[in-house]
């Protein structure tokens, strides 16, 4: 049996076509009930975020566990498989382990560091196995997956240092409000970047927002979606002193915030601070701005220049990341190895054997007197006992090898046997003898 995951990402496929193959639930739960059904697959777990689609399976035949899961996957979203194939990577064995755990690190993410997709690898995984569509392989993968984010998130400061432009602004504003909450954001312009960082400063606890727009109708619109108050255009002034954050993203060609405006609102806030982000391009904050008592100005090449380094910073965590993935990948790979059908027969054997060895050698002490053509016939007796004992578990390891759910019955044997705790014994024997 062999893991593989075949899938498309954005590094990989344009945002059409990674639109057509997005996955909602009930498009997992049949796909991954027509791959089961088919010979190769036993086991399945798709993986769809905004930026990713993937199926990780356990297959008899990797190659045919390809075809069928880009099939299937074409077939689901309605599309030639020519044209996924030509975007789809595959990886099989450690390299797919290697593969999801840095997805679970979030190393393959748009942004490295985000903490999103951890907990859309866990939903993906509680719903397949909730649907049964998991066993030994996958359950321990998606398990040790998970551990694997965790850990990369409390051992290394990767998702520290926010680096979109429209979170480093909100981290920009935390710096000089601790705490958001009872505090005014004012949205001037109802750009896209003045909304995603409309979005972070409630996220991050902002208790109320207004929103301004030359068409009034657009700011009436905005405001209903951040549950805020529309302002007409007209009385922006009149308001300003209300803001604590001004967000501005307008098209106009001339600043719409000037210096005395800015001076006028500070008298009646009595120099309370207010913190701008003027993310338009031409900018629509007088740079003077800056010169005011507690006012806070901020262009978007200053955001830009702090998210570029957060982003560098984050490089530098993620290196460590990697260290932490490879260290836990052999791990995975030690212990599969430790499942295949034929190096555990010979482990039993072998341990049955030296049993048996142990027996004879103490029945030989205690019966002395027996001549050497009796002792043979114990030892055939031993043997012949260990042979019957043993051709049962070897019969049905060889048969589950292939089947849906083999590596339990492997898995199971091992540890009735106690050889998980006898390999480790003797893989640390022989380095010690190295």
């Amino acid at each position: 049996m062999h893991l593989a995951v075949l899938g498309i990402n954005h590094k990989s496929a344009p945002v059409e076509l990674r639109e057509k193959v997005s996955l909602n639930d009930e498009r997992c739960g049949s796909l991954s009930e027509h791959l089961l059904a088919e010979a190769p697959i036993t086991e399945v777990v798709p993986l769809s975020t905004c930026n990713r689609t993937e199926i990780y399976l356990v297959a008899s035949r990797p190659e045919a566990g390809r075809r069928e899961a880009l099939a299937s996957l074409a077939r689901t979203a309605g599309i030639d498989p020519a044209e996924l194939e030509a975007c789809a990577y595959f990886h099989e064995g450690e390299s797919a382990v290697y593969h999801l755990y840095r997805v679970a690190a979030s190393l393959d993410s748009l942004v490295v560091g985000e903490a999103q997709i951890l907990g859309q690898i866990k939903e993906a995984y509680h719903q397949a196995h909730a649907r049964e569509d998991t066993s030994v392989l996958l359950n321990r993968l998606f398990r040790n997956a998970i551990e694997v984010g965790k850990r990369v998130r409390t051992d290394t400061r990767i998702g520290e240092n926010p680096v979109s432009v429209s979170s480093v602004a909100v981290d920009l504003v935390k710096r000089v409000y601790d705490d958001l909450e009872g505090h005014t954001a004012l949205l001037l312009g109802a750009g896209k970047m003045s909304e995603l960082t409309a979005t972070h400063l409630i996220a991050n606890g902002i208790s109320s927002v207004l929103v301004s727009n030359r068409t009034l109708a657009r700011a009436r619109e905005m405001a209903a979606r951040f549950d805020g108050t529309p302002v007409p255009f007209e009385q922006l002034g009149d308001y300003l002193a209300l803001a604590d954050v001004v967000v501005c993203s307008t098209g106009a060609p001339h600043y719409v915030i000037r210096k005395g405006e800015v001076e006028r609102a500070m008298r009646r806030r009595h120099n309370k601070p207010i913190f701008f982000i003027d993310i338009a391009v031409p900018r629509d904050i007088d740079p003077g701005v800056n010169d005011v008592y507690n006012a806070f100005l901020y262009d978007i090449d200053d955001l830009n220049e702090v998210a570029a380094a957060n982003a560098a910073e984050r490089e530098k965590e993620a290196r460590k990341a990697e260290k932490i993935i490879q260290d836990e990948v052999k791990e995975f790979s030690r212990w599969v190895s430790s499942l295949e059908a034929v190096p555990t027969i010979t482990e039993l054997r072998r341990m049955a054997e030296e049993i048996k060895q142990g027996e004879l050698e103490k029945a030989r002490r205690k019966l002395d007197g027996l001549s050497d053509k009796e002792m043979q016939r114990v030892e055939a007796m031993a043997s012949a006992i260990v042979n019957k004992l043993m051709h049962a578990p070897t019969v049905e390891l060889k048969k589950a090898a292939d089947e849906r759910g083999g590596y339990m019955y492997v898995e199971s044997l091992r540890r009735l046997f106690g050889l998980n705790g006898r390999s480790r014994r003797e893989e640390d024997g022989r380095r010690s003898d190295g």
